[in-house]
């Protein structure tokens, strides 16, 4: 019997393609696209063919380059939800199940690793569901303030995720270079039960 299954496996590689999307889309708003550097870099470069725009149009404008690649935010954000929704599906199957069943008998370090990936799991729910009500706010008939609100703690609890995928890749180079021999490449064909 395999270790990882199938559809588990999958799960995996596409969530963490979708993450790093996240990741790599928030990292571009706040560098290359972030609308205060574009804005003032419009206004002077206009400004060198006499081209004269006030700060609130070189805002928009700043603003309206970085729209396509934050479309790709709220594409992957949708994506993240489904993938959520599905990682809950797989945790009730027999294999999901297996993973906390005998956490008794485990040693500390594969508890708190256990236990990371709840607490992960928790933060990428809440991302999912504050970014999608951020999104859906008039919808949802939320208030001005506390879509204010939801924006400051989706870009704050944003650092976990910002923190935990360089600890997931470096854990398990360890682990594989440690007491773990075979992890990545179990995750890529399934392994096999001891």
């Amino acid at each position: 019997m395999k270790k990882w299954r199938f559809d588990f496996r999958i799960w995996h590689w596409i969530s963490a393609t979708v993450i790093l999307g996240l990741l790599g889309t928030v990292f571009l708003r706040k560098t290359f696209l972030s609308w205060r550097t574009n804005s003032e870099l419009l206004t002077q470069k206009l400004s060198e063919i006499n081209v004269e725009v006030t700060e609130a149009q070189a805002k928009v404008l700043a603003k309206a380059i970085r729209a396509p690649m934050w479309e790709w935010h709220i594409i992957l954000g949708y994506a993240l939800a489904a993938l959520l929704l599905w990682r809950i599906i797989l945790f009730f199957t027999q294999s999901g199940k297996e993973n906390y069943q005998n956490l008794k008998t485990e040693s500390i370090h594969k508890k708190m690793v256990k236990f990371g990936y709840l607490i992960i799991y928790t933060v990428l729910l809440f991302m999912a569901v504050s970014g999608l009500s951020i999104h859906f706010h008039e919808e949802l008939g939320l208030s001005k303030g506390l879509v204010e609100s939801l924006k400051e703690l989706h870009e704050l609890v944003y650092n976990a995720v910002l923190i935990f995928v360089p600890l997931h890749i470096m854990g398990v180079i360890i682990a594989e270079m440690r007491n773990d021999k075979g992890i990545i490449s179990d995750m890529i064909h399934g392994g096999s039960r001891d």
